[in-house]
């Protein structure tokens, strides 16, 4: 992000003030939208750099580079917003492969007319996410579009991170005979975006999970780096990531419906909705196979954890030339786990 010197313009009214086609065409007005907005919050030695890129110091190991891109509407939602959500999202994506995370870029698509106090609101969440992850943002950009060509805003982000030694996890990795663990309550962040959509009131407000899990997994990585398998549960939910697994390592899953976690509010509002939590993303939950000897060991460091504190062992992994998810029901039935037809709840990350 480029931070020219200005003088003599007036600042950019925050309270009061919208963005508009000026604020993307590389002019002052970007310019002095770039300082008196991203750089107050985002601000960091890299960031002040100034130039086209971050230099940074080389990283001595594997790199891990991942990119998300995040949509969710509504942009506010209980528990969190746009801003801290495209931290978090990117984050994960780097633990779960088993990496520190470094670093974070940033990349902004703003629309005609949106209000600069939304904008303030979602990159000083942003900025105060990544302050408590411990992760800067080095660089980004910003683009404006006409009016009616983005639902306010869409943010990009890219992580890098470093690969610990003797850590190899991966979707393909997974083993028959392994353990399957959920590090929380499933549906949290889904039923939080879909109650905040529909106006929906419950006894127990239904709070977003969105949080940065790189310190839980690399706790959990310390007690158990035999870890074969990590994968944070977001669209698609449990069910959708299971089956993913499954393909990537030719296995087929058994669980216990019994011992998946999901709280009593969002299966009030999966029921009254016709959802099933099983298919509803989380924001900051994962899914952790095994060798079956270390699931207590695992099981132990994420209950250690702030937020494993509700972390299960939900199944195993088993021979299935299928490939098919299948759960044991509270009533000891069988039913398949399957992907999702469609999409429960569009624009939710």
């Amino acid at each position: 992000m480029n931070t020219p010197a200005l003088r003599n313009i007036r600042s950019i009214d925050l309270r009061n003030g919208y963005v508009d086609l000026t604020h993307g065409s590389g002019g002052r007005a970007m310019a002095q939208l770039i300082r008196e907005l991203f750089a107050r919050h985002l601000g960091n030695p890299y960031l002040a750099q100034g130039d086209d890129g971050a230099v940074l110091p080389a990283a001595s190991g594997r790199l891990v580079l991942a990119t998300d891109a995040h949509v969710v509407s509504p942009l506010f939602f209980p528990g969190g917003d746009i801003g801290c959500l495209s931290v978090h999202g990117t984050l994960n994506d780097v633990a779960v492969m088993g990496a520190q995370p470094l670093y974070l870029t940033a990349s902004f698509i703003l629309e005609e007319g949106f209000p600069l106090a939304d904008l303030d609101r979602i990159v000083a969440s942003m900025a105060q996410a990544a302050r408590d992850a411990g992760v800067p943002v080095v660089t980004g950009d910003t683009k404006v579009v006409e009016r009616g060509k983005v639902d306010g805003i869409y943010i990009s982000t890219t992580g890098l991170g470093v690969l610990r030694d003797g850590i190899a996890v991966s979707g393909a990795y997974a083993s028959v005979g392994d353990a399957i663990l959920v590090s929380g309550r499933m549906g949290d962040h889904g039923m939080a975006i879909m109650s905040a959509r529909e106006g929906l009131a419950f006894e127990s407000p239904i709070v977003s999970d969105t949080a940065s899990l790189h310190d839980m997994i690399a706790g959990l990585l310390d007690a158990v780096p035999t870890v074969h398998t990590l994968r944070d549960v977001t669209r698609g939910g449990l069910a959708a990531t299971l089956n993913e697994i499954c393909q990537q390592s030719d296995v087929g899953m058994l669980l216990e419906e019994n011992q998946i976690p999901v709280s009593s509010s969002v299966a009030a509002a999966c029921e009254l909705l016709g959802l099933d939590p099983l298919f509803v993303a989380n924001e900051g939950k994962i899914i952790v196979i095994c060798p079956p000897e270390d699931a207590s060991k695992a099981l132990q460091a994420l209950q250690g954890h702030p937020l494993g504190r509700e972390a299960s062992l939900v199944g195993h992994v088993q021979t299935d030339p299928n490939h098919f998810v299948q759960m044991r029901t509270g009533l000891g039935g069988m039913r398949i786990v399957d992907w999702m037809s469609g999409d429960q709840l569009p624009r939710i990350c």
